[in-house]
């Protein structure tokens, strides 16, 4: 059983998805870091004080809050409109880096053309 969990962990797929949380969890920090320090203030400028964690809904004893509620729903769509941007933006130049990688070089483009001119004059 020991050996087939040290092969279960040596794979590189569990290697590779253990990084991938442990990066995730510090992409994570920084977007919120981002939302909370950049992106609510330049907001709260234009719309007013963003906190609405003081909205409670009270029936009886139990008390809803449903502020706290919509300040999270809130935080959710900015975080993924910012990662969203990020993505895109990310996608974006790996694109224009494989285009590059596509185009040949000036060297492959003059030995083609060389190579036409000797085979048309071989005819």
């Amino acid at each position: 059983m020991l050996k087939e969990f040290k092969a279960f962990i040596a794979r590189g797929n569990v290697i590779d998805m253990a990084v991938g949380i442990i990066v995730g969890a510090a992409f994570t920090s920084i977007v919120k870091s981002l939302v909370n320090n950049l992106i609510n203030p330049l907001i709260g400028l234009f719309v007013g004080k963003i906190d609405l964690s003081n909205l409670v809904w009270t029936v009886g004893d139990a008390q809803f809050k449903y502020g706290s509620f919509l300040n999270a729903v809130i935080n959710f769509l900015i975080i993924s409109f910012v990662v969203f941007l990020m993505v895109k933006a990310i996608n974006t130049f790996r694109k224009k880096e494989e285009k590059k990688a596509e185009e040949p070089s000036e060297e492959v483009k003059y030995l083609k053309e060389i190579a036409e001119l000797l085979k048309s004059k071989e005819k």
